[in-house]
């Protein structure tokens, strides 16, 4: 199995990653939707016991993709920052110190509804901040997985997942890319994010990772 898996949409060709993102490798572009950056802190916050790390876990993830496709833009769908709580000194300092190592990186954030309550990037990191839709060659790149009347939409925001039965009662929830004919939606980068379970349509795909894999289930 390959840490990608090439697919056709829109006429164009897409790379979905087992890392939970897509490469555009005609344009260069890695897209990444909900990293929810400072979940964890903002829970803490709230006297709720969850896991630490959770930011440098993702920004190494984000690292290792930038050494092994070639990027001149990062464009994230959505939900960068997950609330106001989310602003703890550890998780800004950490953004930062990333953004300095990738300080000649161009890198896009289309506002989801989590930014809106959270905010925008810090000023001095450079990001673009855009509302949706950004056109993208064939694509509209959005946040909501809404339908666009010209466009084939690559989005994020319900974070899918699909879940694989096996013998008996056994069954794995997994997260997953939905792939429609003018809808695709990307699974929740971010750890410790959740998922919503994915009934699928009539003629759509289902592309699942794991064990750094991606393989079509449907």
């Amino acid at each position: 199995m390959t840490p990608h898996y090439p697919i056709e949409l829109a006429g164009a060709q897409l790379w979905l990653l087992a890392d939970k993102a897509i490469y555009y490798p005609a344009l260069r572009v890695l897209m990444i939707a909900d990293a929810h950056f400072g979940k964890a802190a903002a829970y803490r916050k709230l006297g709720q016991p969850v896991p630490r790390g959770t930011t440098h876990s993702n920004l190494q993830r984000i690292d290792a993709l930038l050494e092994r496709y070639p990027c001149e833009r990062l464009i994230f769908l959505g939900d960068f920052f997950h609330a106001p709580g989310s602003r703890a000194a550890a998780t800004l300092g950490a953004l930062n110190e990333w953004r300095l190592r990738h300080e000649a990186l161009r890198i896009v954030l289309i506002r989801g509804n989590h930014d809106l309550r959270a905010g925008d990037p810090p000023v001095n990191w450079g990001f673009e901040v855009v509302s949706e839709p950004l056109l993208l060659g064939p694509f509209a790149l959005q946040h909501e997985p809404d339908a666009h009347p010209t466009h084939t939409v690559l989005a994020g925001h319900v974070h899918p997942v699909y879940r694989l039965q096996g013998n008996g009662r056994q069954s794995l929830r997994l997260a997953c890319f939905y792939i429609k004919e003018r809808i695709a939606v990307l699974p929740a980068f971010g750890a410790f994010t959740g998922g919503m379970e994915i009934k699928p349509d009539v003629g759509s795909r289902i592309f699942i990772v794991g064990d750094g894999a991606v393989w079509r289930a449907l």
